[in-house]
């Protein structure tokens, strides 16, 4: 493994949560205090995977029934867009079945998710039909009459905010951080942003920690010199963090450094495990697998819960979309295959739920070879806890229609992002009462349905 080299300074900027619990050492440096044991009493883990730049819900799974068929085709068509035949997977229906029957929606999935489709056939993907950043359930007039969408809609920064925090009014913590919040988790890596930050694993007590897609992290100046000599150096800093000095601010840097040293080296030993299973050479594949590996580490110390940020980028398909968005889908699907595999070959399938999302999705009506930011889109929820199928439902295809913002396709969406985490908050361990009032406050009450039922 190729570590990560950091000076000083930066690994105590990454090292924030490892610092602020000086009782590590006391408790096993991922261990659980008495009363986090006491909040949960089993081990669960939430990963997010965050597609940067609004991803294509319309050409992540595509409706087969005859209207809105005709509709994508017509319009995405001429650009070059719309996907048919090889294209796509064999058609799916939903709930789960192997033949349409009344009442049922008929769909495939873009051919590059075609391991994706696979794991659907398992009933392991819930798919998340037109979710969106809202405040409250929403209407096209109510929209039109202004003052109860969203802020700042189709801005990426904006939107993203609002997408990991999982609220529409924004917020300055992440709902993922404040589901560990709730929990009181005490374990140093309960909350994990791999490859790049994602403010969806930070909350208001809960400090979230950034690792490189290797998941180690080494000091400048240690695995640089011949292994006796970087020994030596580290033995003697070792003993002048131990140190005390007399100062209360120099003890606690110290203590601070010498935690981080500790986690390097219990994440160094973590990500060194073999999985049994080949990852994609890709960034989604190095962020999964160290996700998989520290999942499988944290695992075997018992009950606690983590949440997990992981990113895919370059969505903002506004113009080659046709090669861009399948490369970027093929990506996902065999990282995501990947993973799944690795949970369900080490007995932690049920025990893990990854899911996508993206800041928005985009316009059916396309932009020359692109498409413009859009606002409701598809997620995907993979896991074996899922209970697979359809959720809620497509758009009206009608531009201009009932579901169209803009009169370019930009779908309002049906489902918001408070439900479908209130969903998953509720298999993570967090009670209903919680959920309002300190994971979705003033916000998931507005929703007069809170759990979408995709859940065992």
């Amino acid at each position: 493994m190729n570590d990560a080299i950091l000076s000083r300074r930066q690994f105590l900027g990454q090292s924030t949560q490892a610092a602020s619990a000086a009782t590590l050492a006391s408790v096993g440096l991922l261990g659980l205090s008495g009363a986090a044991q006491a909040a949960v009493s089993d081990y669960k883990a939430l990963v997010c995977v965050f597609l940067s730049g609004g991803n294509d819900g319309a050409n992540m799974v595509v409706p087969l029934d005859p209207v809105r068929q005709a509709q994508y085709a017509r319009l995405r068509g001429p650009a070059g867009l719309a996907l048919s035949g090889t294209g796509l997977t064999p058609a799916r229906y939903s709930p789960l079945m192997t033949a349409p029957a009344a009442g049922s929606q008929s769909f495939a999935f873009h051919a590059a998710l075609a391991p994706i489709d696979r794991w659907y056939g398992q009933g392991k993907v819930a798919v998340l039909l037109n979710i969106g950043s809202l405040r409250r359930p929403l209407t096209k007039a109510e929209y039109l009459a202004g003052g109860k969408a969203p802020g700042e809609l189709f801005s990426h920064p904006d939107q993203q905010v609002q997408v990991q925090s999982g609220l529409g009014a924004g917020s300055a913590t992440g709902w993922g951080g404040r589901l560990m919040d709730v929990l009181g988790g005490a374990r140093a890596l309960d909350a994990v942003a791999v490859g790049t930050a994602g403010q969806f694993v930070q909350g208001a007590s809960t400090l979230a920690n950034l690792l490189p897609e290797s998941g180690g992290v080494a000091l400048n100046g240690f695995n640089l010199w011949p292994q006796a000599d970087g020994t030596e150096r580290m033995k003697a800093l070792q003993k002048v963090l131990a140190t005390n000095t007399g100062n209360r601010l120099s003890n606690a840097a110290n203590q601070s450094l010498a935690d981080g040293i500790a986690l390097a080296n219990t994440l160094k030993t973590a990500t060194a495990a073999p999985l049994g299973t080949t990852f994609p050479s890709t960034s989604l594949g190095a962020q999964l697998k160290t996700t998989a590996q520290l999942i499988a580490a944290h695992a075997k110390l018992g009950p606690g819960r983590q949440v997990y940020h992981v990113t895919l980028g370059g969505f903002d398909t506004h113009g080659g979309q046709a090669w861009q968005h399948g490369d970027l889908l093929a990506q996902l699907s065999a990282a995501v295959d990947a993973f799944q595999t690795t949970l369900t070959t080490t007995g932690l399938d049920r025990s893990v739920t990854l899911f996508t999302a993206s800041e928005f999705g985009r316009t059916l009506s396309p932009n020359a070879s692109g498409t413009d930011h859009g606002w409701g889109s598809t997620s995907l929820v993979v896991g074996g806890a899922v209970k697979g199928g359809l959720y809620g439902e497509f758009p009206d295809f009608t531009l201009g229609g009932p579901d169209d913002a803009s009169g370019r396709g930009v779908w309002i969406p049906r489902l918001g992002f408070q439900q479908s985490g209130a969903t998953l908050g509720r298999w993570f361990g967090v009670s209903a009462s919680a959920l309002s009032t300190q994971v979705f406050p003033g916000e998931l009450d507005l929703f007069p349905r809170q759990d979408l039922g995709f859940m065992g």
